[in-house]
């Protein structure tokens, strides 16, 4: 090989590590930002469906105690 060629493959060699670590750190700062915007909407969809599982679970237990409520506090009697 003769120099210039070695120029060129150094050159070469330079230009794609130089571009594998931009998009490495752009890739980063894409997602950093990402997940900035989006946690704080995350917890407040958490904070809602909690509020939601907890008024479904008191809803069914009171549901269930009107039920029970409901039936006769007289035992069956089984005919023998």
């Amino acid at each position: 090989m003769t120099g210039v060629n070695m120029i060129v493959l150094t050159l070469l060699v330079g230009l794609l590590c130089g571009l594998l670590g931009g998009a490495l750190v752009s890739v980063r700062f894409v997602r950093q930002q990402v997940t900035g915007d989006l946690l704080p909407t995350l917890s407040r969809m958490q904070g809602q469906l909690n509020t939601i599982e907890a008024e479904v679970g008191y809803m069914v237990n009171s549901r269930y105690a009107e039920l029970n409520s409901r039936l006769s506090p007289e035992p069956r009697q089984h005919n023998l």
